[in-house]
């Protein structure tokens, strides 16, 4: 299961993040994926007691989705991840690690709700060991010693306008209605540029050449 999380983190960090109407809801019903202009839209879907933990099926409905998001995109495209329901990602349904960290710092841009906005990695507390790339994401994405400490050796539990102080989220909405409209306007914005995409993800794999070497991304600066 790690070699598929492994994949799933690989394919969410090289997605390019530049953004007919498109359209696809996986037949399981566990995401859906809307292009609305270079904006992609892909959603987790479920009722709103789904804790949207990741197993195989999800893992690989969402792997599906980003390799059709890849397929359509163009220059200016952008990925925007939401869940329905009072949770984005509530760990695996296994029992294993905490991956709703590794499932938001994937992305360049993080928003979290205020009130069910809850942040936290419970490794410590349980006795599990991350994977290598897990560490790896975290240490790349967190860039405060202490917060970067906090989160990992002590298992802290980070509710929405801490974790913008932490350096772990960009901006704090009060609910979900707020935070997805604030993430429409900011893919929105984003889309206006028409980016290239493979030099932005060039740039954005020169951010991070350690987690690209553990990834096996295979990322060499240009001289």
């Amino acid at each position: 299961m790690f070699s598929m999380l492994r994949l799933f983190v690989f394919d969410l960090f090289k997605l390019i993040l530049c953004t007919t109407s498109f359209h696809k809801t996986n037949k399981l019903r566990m995401c859906s994926l809307e292009k609305r202009g270079n904006l992609f839209l892909l959603t987790l879907t479920g009722d709103g007691v789904d804790e949207h933990r990741l197993n195989s099926t999800l893992i690989s409905s969402i792997r599906s989705a980003l390799s059709d998001a890849s397929l359509h995109s163009t220059h200016g495209s952008v990925l925007l991840t939401i869940a329905q329901g009072k949770f984005f990602c509530n760990g695996f349904d296994f029992n294993t690690t905490d991956t709703i960290f590794q499932l938001a710092l994937c992305h360049d841009y993080v928003y979290m709700r205020r009130d069910h906005g809850l942040l936290s990695m419970n490794e410590i507390h349980k006795g599990i060991m991350l994977p290598d790339y897990g560490v790896e994401l975290i240490r790349s994405k967190v860039v405060k010693r202490e917060s970067l400490r906090d989160v990992l050796l002590r298992g802290v539990k980070v509710k929405a306008d801490e974790a913008v102080t932490m350096g772990l989220v960009d901006i704090a909405y009060e609910d979900r209605e707020s935070a997805v409209e604030g993430g429409l306007r900011m893919g929105e914005e984003l889309a206006k540029m028409k980016w290239n995409g493979e030099l932005y993800a060039q740039m954005r794999k020169a951010l991070y050449p350690e987690l690209c070497r553990v990834l096996g991304l295979g990322f060499k600066p240009k001289l």
